[in-house]
């Protein structure tokens, strides 16, 4: 007599005997499977914001989940394995695209983008580097690597396993299929909520899958309308003697003060602070024969991507994403450093930040450009910072400007100091102790460690505003030591900071902007701007696009017809 063998996944009958498994096994397969549930509704119902971490957020039906419970109960055990599988990879991969925008919120103020922002992965892995060494990265691009493998296999463990679970109980599965999935009908149909504005009826995996489809599909669009936008330049055929007539002789430093935004000097506990900077800043220019006006820039980034801002200033379009910053440094946009250039000028960049090439230098125009490399710095990290602010100046200072007879420069000078993580920080010393750095040897101990900063929110926005501070004081003290009739500074933010500073999502974009000049003549040009005098811009200061920045400082310093 032969005898048939069921598959390891076949359900039991009712009337068939069930080899008895021993209690340990039995009991370790429902942990198992309680796991399994547990990590598929995870995946399924968390929310892509940390502001929508409730308990509500979990306490809704999603529709995936009571379709793909149908599905078992129809399709065969081997179809149904391979379906359960495909799909729960895929819900691992939806789980991880959540995750990072979670991530992408709390450092940029949007969700992640399929297309462009793997642009990103450098600069993080530079970031980790530099806070926790070399093996410190390595070893977290490799655990992240291993999560990502873990969170796709085990989503798809679980979905199989769960299926075979619904289809071995298939009267219990049917009745609950049919209860939930009327109830999730009636809430989807009449908007029921379960609390702090969130459905019951959830959608959440099938509607950020379609999401980011059609995110994909406009972002692929917007390159042709970028492409006309690049092309339309009033400028372009205007010929380069009446160009910038204005400030001809003028050394003109256009200055980013990294994550210096409207967070920094209204409606925060970090303002008092740096107005305090500002406004005795305005006091001691204005004492040394310098004015300044002042007003705000919307950027195009927020968080980080600093490059989009600098992009989106000096070519007067709209950068805010890397395909828009590729199409652009590839093409023949006229900057403001090319401008320049033109004109006269001898043109240079300053990024202490840049411990390699960038050829992007040559789209922009730069017959110069200074790095981490090329500076004779000797001193210490600041973290991220690879020197100190008042170091950047000096060094520029004394390569370019304290040449007797030197041409009259434009540069573009970035200053890191206040980067992410804002800990520790230099102190300002006597501009004739800079030296070669190693000044500073001793102030990374001495000053407040990450540890302790980022262990209270509170900490965070205090070392930021300290940050800003140093940066502030180091363009004033600057301006004391160093300006002349010929100094003409324009200093702004590249963006705001983070969400652990502005405190929430949906964050102003503005930045400061200031020009600060001795010269009257320079600051009459720009008296039509509406902007505001002193180094400080009041709540009801002009707000302006970042992109509008480069034609309206062309057509007030240049004369044209």
């Amino acid at each position: 007599m032969l005898t048939r063998i069921r598959p390891p996944d076949e359900p039991v009958a009712a009337d068939e005997p069930a080899n008895e498994k021993p209690r340990g096994r039995r009991i370790a397969a429902r942990v198992l499977t309680v796991l399994a549930c547990l990590l598929v509704l995870f995946a399924l119902l968390v929310p892509d914001q940390l502001s929508g971490f409730t308990v509500w957020a979990f306490l809704r039906i999603p529709v995936e989940a009571l379709v793909v419970a149908g599905l078992a109960l129809l399709l065969p055990a081997r179809p149904r394995r391979i379906v359960a599988a495909v799909l729960g990879a895929g819900l691992g991969v939806v789980l991880i695209v959540k995750l990072a925008d979670i991530g992408f919120f709390v450092a940029f103020d949007r969700p992640f983008n399929l297309v462009f922002d793997w642009s990103f992965l450098p600069s993080a892995v530079g970031l980790v580097e530099d806070t926790a060494g070399k093996a410190g990265a390595i070893a977290a691009v490799i655990g992240v690597c291993l999560l990502i493998l873990a969170l796709v296999a085990g989503m798809a463990f679980a979905a199989v396993r769960l299926t075979r679970v619904v289809a071995g109980r298939r009267t219990t599965t049917a009745r609950t299929i049919a209860v939930l999935g009327l109830v999730w009908i009636v809430c989807a149909v009449f908007g029921l909520q379960a609390g702090q504005g969130q459905p019951i009826a959830a959608r959440t995996a099938a509607s950020l899958a379609y999401h980011e489809m059609r995110q994909v599909t406009a972002d692929l669009r917007d390159r042709q309308a970028f492409a006309q936008e690049v092309s339309t330049d009033a400028f372009s055929g205007i010929p380069p003697q009446q160009l910038l007539t204005a400030l001809r002789g003028k050394d003109v430093l256009l200055t980013f003060v990294e994550s210096y935004g409207r967070v920094a000097v209204q409606d925060s506990d970090i303002a008092p602070g740096v107005d305090a900077v500002l406004d005795s800043g305005t006091q001691a220019l204005r004492a040394a024969g310098f004015d300044s006006r002042s007003a705000f820039l919307t950027s195009s980034t927020t968080g980080g991507g600093s490059w989009f801002a600098h992009s989106t200033l000096e070519s007067g379009t709209w950068v805010n994403n890397q395909q828009r910053y590729n199409d652009l440094v590839s093409g023949d946009r006229l900057t403001l450093a090319k401008a320049f250039g033109n004109a006269g000028w001898r043109t240079a960049a300053d990024d202490p930040a840049n411990t390699r090439d960038w050829p992007e230098g040559k789209f922009y125009g730069y017959q110069q450009v200074y790095d981490d490399r090329n500076v004779g710095y000797r001193g210490p990290n600041f973290s991220y910072a690879t020197m100190p602010d008042q170091y950047t100046m000096k060094a520029f200072q004394q390569a370019e400007l304290a040449k007797p007879g030197h041409p009259p420069v434009m540069a573009e000078i970035d200053l890191v100091s206040s980067h992410w993580p804002w800990a520790p920080l230099p102190r300002m010393v006597g501009w004739d102790q800079v030296g070669d750095g190693s000044v500073y040897d001793p102030m990374p101990a001495q000053g407040k460690q990450l540890t302790d900063v980022w262990s209270d929110p509170a900490k965070v926005r205090a070392a930021y505003g300290d940050s800003i501070q140093y940066s502030l004081n180091t363009l004033i003290s600057y301006v004391q030591h160093y300006g002349n009739d010929n100094t003409v500074l324009v200093f702004l933010g590249d963006h705001q900071p983070n969400t652990a500073v502005t405190g929430s999502e949906g964050a102003s974009r503005d930045v400061p902007i200031t020009i600060v000049a001795r010269d009257p003549a320079v600051l009459d040009r720009i008296s039509g701007w509406g902007w505001q005098e002193g180094l400080r811009p009041n709540p009801q200061a002009p707000v302006w696009p970042m992109s509008a920045f480069r034609d309206r400082f062309l057509t007030a310093f240049s004369d044209i017809p």
